[in-house]
Formats: C-alpha cells, sequence, structure tokens
C-alpha cells in the first residue's frame, strides 16, 4: 500500500526527473512514444516499489534504470533489429534489476542528462514543425504536462491538442529530424519556440494547472536552469536574456504567494519583505542589457512589466500607468486575449475601472476564454473594486467553477464570501 510519505516521494519525483527520463530515453532508443511508455511505466512501478524496498537514494537514476529495461524489454519483443537492441543493452542497461546501488556511471553523468534536455527542446522546436506542435510536444514530454494541462495552456479542447501531438511526433519520424542541438549558424531560427517552450514550461510551474498546490517549484527551477543554458549558447540574443529576466523576477516572489496555511496571496497583499532579492537584482541587471540592444521583443516587455513591480515598495507604490503602457505595446507584439485581458487589469489600477471593464466586456465573446477562470475572476474583482457587490459574486461564482487547481478556487470562493455571496452548491464542486 503506497504511503502519503512515498506518494509525495513519487509525486516530486515525477516533477524533478520526468523530463530527464524522457530525453535520455528518447537519445538512447530514438523512439519518442516508447520513451514515454516506458517512463510512464517506471513510475508506476515506484508506487508499487517504493513502499516496500523503501524510497531509493537516487531516484532519478533508479526510474532511469526501469525505465530502460522496459525498453529493453519492448524492443526484444517487437524484434526491431538486433543492432538496436544490442546498442541500447550497451549503452543503457547493461544489467536487468533496479538496484539504484549499482547503477552504471552513465547516470552521475550529469551534464550528458543537461544536454540530452536541450537536444529534447531543439528537437521539438526544429523548423519544420508548426510552432504550436512544437511547444506543446516539448511540454508533453519534458516536463510531463498532461494533454489536458497542455490544452489549457492553448486555450484548445483537449482532443484538439490531443490530435496536435500525434501528428508532430509522426513528423520528427517522417521528416527525420535529428535528436541534437543545432551548430550555431541555425539556433536563431529556434529561438521563438525554445523561448516559448521554456516560459510555458515555467508559467505551469509558476501557477499549476491542477491539483492541490499553487506552484511546481521544480517545474520553475528546471525551466531557470535551461534558460540559463540558452542564454549562454546565445549570449547577444536580446529575448533570450529578457526570457529569463522574466522567469527569475516572476520566481523571485514565490515565497510570498502562498500563505503558511497553503492559500493563496495576491500580488497586492503579499509581504514583500519575503521576495527574493538577490533574484530580482539578478533579473534586472539581465533586464538592463537585453535592453541595450535595443531590439525590444515580446518577452523584454513583460520583463518591464514584471521589474515595475519588483521595484515598487508597496503595492500602492506600483506604476500601473506605465504597465498599461507596456501591456499596450506587448499586444502590439503578441496580440493575445490574455495580453488584453492583463492591459484591462492595468488600466483599471491606473485609475480608470470603467475603461478596465470595457475591455474585459469586449473579450466575453472570444471562444479562446471560454474556459478561462481569469476572464471572470478579472471581471469579479473589477466589480468588486466599483462597489458592485451583486454583480461581482456573481462573477465569482462564475470563475469559481471553471477554477482549474484547488489553491485558485479556494481564493475566489473566500472573494464569493466578501462579496456576500452564495456558496450553495459550490464547495462541494457543483
Amino acid at each position: 500500500m503506497t504511503t502519503p510519505a512515498v506518494q509525495r516521494a513519487v509525486d516530486a519525483a515525477f516533477h524533478e526527473e520526468w523530463g530527464r527520463v524522457v530525453a535520455t530515453l528518447i537519445r538512447r532508443t530514438g523512439d519518442w512514444d516508447l520513451a514515454e511508455e516506458c517512463a510512464q511505466e517506471a513510475f508506476t512501478e515506484a508506487l508499487r516499489r517504493w513502499p516496500v524496498d523503501g524510497v531509493p537514494r537516487r531516484p532519478g537514476a533508479w526510474l532511469t534504470t526501469v525505465a530502460g529495461n522496459r525498453a529493453i524489454d519492448r524492443l526484444r519483443r517487437a524484434a526491431r533489429g538486433a543492432e538496436l537492441l544490442e546498442q541500447a543493452v550497451r549503452e543503457v542497461l547493461p544489467q536487468s534489476d533496479a538496484d539504484e546501488d549499482a547503477m552504471p556511471e552513465l547516470f552521475d553523468e550529469t551534464d550528458e542528462i543537461e544536454d540530452d534536455r536541450l537536444r529534447l527542446i531543439f528537437t521539438c522546436c526544429h523548423p519544420a514543425l508548426p510552432l504550436e506542435g512544437r511547444v506543446a510536444l516539448t511540454l508533453r514530454s519534458l516536463a510531463g504536462l498532461t494533454t489536458a494541462e497542455i490544452a489549457r495552456a492553448f486555450l484548445v479542447p483537449e482532443a484538439t491538442m490531443a490530435k496536435r501531438l500525434t501528428r508532430t511526433k509522426a513528423k520528427i519520424a517522417a521528416a527525420g529530424i535529428p535528436y541534437r542541438v543545432p551548430p550555431a549558424h541555425l539556433l536563431p531560427e529556434r529561438t521563438a519556440g525554445v523561448l516559448a517552450v521554456l516560459y510555458l514550461m515555467f508559467n505551469e510551474g509558476h501557477s499549476a494547472s491542477s491539483g492541490t498546490e499553487l506552484i511546481r517549484a521544480g517545474l520553475c527551477d528546471d525551466a531557470i536552469r535551461l534558460g540559463r543554458a540558452l542564454q549562454q549558447m546565445m549570449p547577444d540574443e536580446p529575448e533570450a536574456i529578457g526570457a529569463l529576466a522574466l522567469m527569475l523576477l516572476h520566481h523571485s516572489r514565490r515565497h510570498a504567494r502562498v500563505g503558511d496555511d497553503g492559500e493563496l496571496i495576491t500580488l497586492e497583499e503579499q509581504d514583500r519583505g519575503r521576495w527574493d532579492m538577490v533574484e530580482i537584482e539578478e533579473g534586472l541587471r539581465l533586464l538592463e542589457s537585453a535592453l541595450r540592444r535595443r531590439q525590444v521583443g515580446p518577452y523584454q516587455l513583460q520583463a518591464a512589466i514584471a521589474a515595475c513591480h519588483a521595484r515598487a515598495g508597496s503595492a500602492a507604490d506600483t506604476d500601473w500607468r506605465e504597465i498599461a503602457g507596456l501591456y499596450a505595446l506587448l499586444e502590439k507584439q503578441m496580440p493575445s486575449p490574455v495580453v488584453r485581458l492583463n492591459r484591462a487589469v492595468a488600466v483599471a489600477m491606473a485609475g480608470d475601472i470603467e475603461a478596465g471593464l470595457a475591455i474585459v466586456d469586449g473579450l466575453s465573446g472570444d471562444a479562446r476564454l471560454e474556459r478561462y477562470y481569469l476572464l471572470e475572476a478579472t471581471r469579479a474583482d473589477l466589480l468588486r473594486r466599483r462597489g458592485d457587490q451583486v454583480a461581482a459574486a456573481a462573477a465569482y461564482e462564475r470563475a469559481v467553477r471553471l477554477a482549474p487547481s484547488e489553491v485558485e478556487r479556494r481564493y475566489l470562493l473566500s472573494r464569493l464570501e466578501e462579496v456576500g455571496g452564495s456558496l450553495a452548491g459550490l464547495a462541494s464542486g457543483a
């Protein structure tokens, strides 16, 4: 029987090790579906074995070994070729058991594993693939996001996303796209896709799209670590610098975003003394370095918005007019209903609530936001600030029903109660 402690250990290993396991198996076997299936089997085996044997000293190595064994068994049964089988046996697992104390030295090669993850990102972001397919496949293979989670990130139905993932994998196989980090002269054409992958991965960690916890710190750390590696590979690419700055500035607030009771704390209410000043200072330095190159792109603009919050000594000191202006520039470069929704908040917070609400109302018919809970949550918050408690309660009720995580749901329920709304039927998930 799986104990809560073991379940937490498996969950933590999934968040931290999934991408490493899958990336290593893809390099060794060349089969994306096989890598994902065997990785999943390894985590299932962990749920069976760890309650009995204990959590291994090196969970990632244990999982990679078990997944490698599964891959070898599959290759043997499928008889995909003696040469591929021999290579997999020789390079991945010279033994059949999952004894973490007898692991081959391969699994201590941290740099090699990190290289695997960069190879995975760049393979997924090959220019022959459609941009959305590149991002979605990497989030699935590297970050371990479910198809449903990725669909929510793209604001599309789950079935649509499943087909997109299948088509993208098929195209990689049909086109013979190599599993590698490309040479320097080919890096620029992959930049947009790679940055989109890293930032969506970070966002899933920053605000989990499902589950009981708001923050998946392992995903954030992975995205930042890979962002640093990319920035080192492309030291003169301003958007790579800007994306790293953006992630650091957001990540600096992680300790203040959730209370000791596990409840969400909004930016306005956060204790800024708990923000990580080291990360803020690094983020601001990186942003300044990127802007000096005078090639301003979307990530630099988003980092500049985050910097406005980071520089404000209190919520009241926030320069919302500057933020609204930056969102207007961002919307020109990256037209998106989510960007427009954020601009609505900035406009309202700068003093014109009616104008902010008008922007929100204009987004109501956008099908891409049909299931996006923050549209209704934003409407509710602006109506509350205007003093329209009845309309705010109705909007909060709609937002609660759409909230993807328990933490956000509980926060919205508390707001609903503040404006006098009814909790009947909502607390039970109706």
